[in-house]
């Protein structure tokens, strides 16, 4: 995620990162050296004038705003639906590790549990982005634990039943209240419902169909665009397609990028961070001093 000041409306015009220049970097040259080339032959293809003006365009140009509009809402209305589910496991991380450290005494016996709340965002945030289960999970979990993650499919769902095993034997123990550990399994609940939620985003794409009509439609009516136009504005047309057409290709290719908001890309969802911030918050809790808290680079990301 782009994480910087809103910089000065002149120099907003100039900046490169984030604004996918590099992604659509060969489509853009492609329909400015198509534009002059249209214009140098004077809208002929093979000595048959193309018989085209801008009318239909304009109507064609409603159309596919109106589809892009669409096609990039879905995308991020997955985005920010990832968004808040990673928001829910940090307020339930937090009530769970409350209701465990203020219902045991002393602070020590609750704190595996706590460690093991730290582990289930690190192990969420690990599947979601294809990393192995037991990446940066040392110290977090028992070592019977992290072997069997090692090879697990879903090791976040292992980390949970760890963590109602735990809370189950505190309330045989007569160490918990009935009622808190009830409290607690609704939160564990919660924590499962949110990883369901988010496996469910990153493993069902948007319709493969839906990005192919999108794709074939936006470059038709850029690459006719310019028969349309070289009549009326001549010499400019290269310059109003190429500005058009970086109109539609960002918006395809954001829409593209945010479609999945677990990855690395500069505009996903900073998973490195939302980890960092579980972890910061319950190690407080337990009196620890959190680590730093994470920084953008020097291009402003925010992994």
């Amino acid at each position: 995620m782009i994480i910087r000041p809103r910089p000065h409306w002149i120099r907003l015009l100039f900046v490169r990162r984030g604004s996918l220049v590099h992604r659509i970097y060969s489509q853009q040259l492609f329909i400015l050296f198509f534009s002059c080339a249209v214009v140098m032959a004077h809208g002929k293809l093979f000595l048959w004038k193309v018989p085209l003006n801008a009318t239909p365009f304009s109507l064609m140009g409603i159309s596919f705003a109106l589809f892009l509009g669409f096609r990039i809402n879905a995308s991020y209305d997955r985005f920010w639906e990832g968004r808040k589910h990673w928001g829910s496991v940090l307020v339930e991380a937090r009530n769970l590790a409350r209701m465990a450290l203020t219902a045991i005494a002393p602070i020590q016996e609750a704190r595996p549990f706590v460690l093991g709340l730290i582990a289930f965002a690190t192990t969420m945030r690990n599947q979601l982005r294809d990393q192995p289960p037991t990446h940066l999970l040392q110290g977090l979990l028992p070592q019977d634990v992290l072997t069997r993650l090692t090879n697990a499919r879903s090791a976040p769902t292992l980390v949970l039943v760890w963590l109602g095993h735990w809370v189950h034997a505190c309330r045989q123990q007569q160490h918990i209240d009935p009622l808190v550990a009830q409290n607690m399994e609704t939160s564990l609940n919660a924590l499962s419902s949110a990883l369901g939620s988010c496996e469910r985003i990153a493993s069902t794409p948007l319709p493969f169909a839906y990005s192919v009509v999108l794709h074939r439609s936006v470059y038709l009516f850029c690459v006719l665009l310019p028969f349309g136009l070289v009549d009326s504005i001549g010499l400019m047309t290269p310059l109003a397609v190429t500005f058009v057409s970086y109109t539609f290709f960002a918006l395809e290719a954001l829409s593209d990028e945010i479609e999945n908001p677990f990855g690395m890309d500069t505009n996903d969802l900073a998973l490195n961070a939302i980890v960092a911030s579980v972890d910061a918050s319950l190690r407080e809790m337990l009196g620890e001093v959190p680590p730093p808290v994470p920084q953008p680079d020097a291009n402003f990301v925010l992994t």
